[in-house]
């Protein structure tokens, strides 16, 4: 995670985005009164994923049992297991 104030964002405007978007960092911006993070749309589209999933009752539950299984069980659907 990169730590920067506000000021040094400004000066570093492009390079920050860059970094961000290219190597999934985190910047958390300080200021005197509040705190800000930017992260990649990548980052933020799986964080939203994920809370949405932890919200759906027994779905946690049925990706812990379906990641026991074997794959050698796993049932190939038109040639697109990876």
């Amino acid at each position: 995670m990169t730590i920067m104030s506000p000021t040094a964002l400004r000066k570093n405007m492009f390079e920050v985005f860059e970094n961000t978007a290219k190597y999934n960092d985190i910047v958390l911006v300080t200021g005197k009164k509040n705190n800000v993070v930017i992260m990649s749309e990548e980052d933020y589209r799986g964080m939203m994923e994920t809370m949405y999933l932890y919200s759906q009752p027994g779905v946690v539950k049925e990706i812990l049992e379906a990641d026991k299984e074997p794959w050698e069980d796993s049932v190939v659907l038109e040639g697109k297991l990876k």
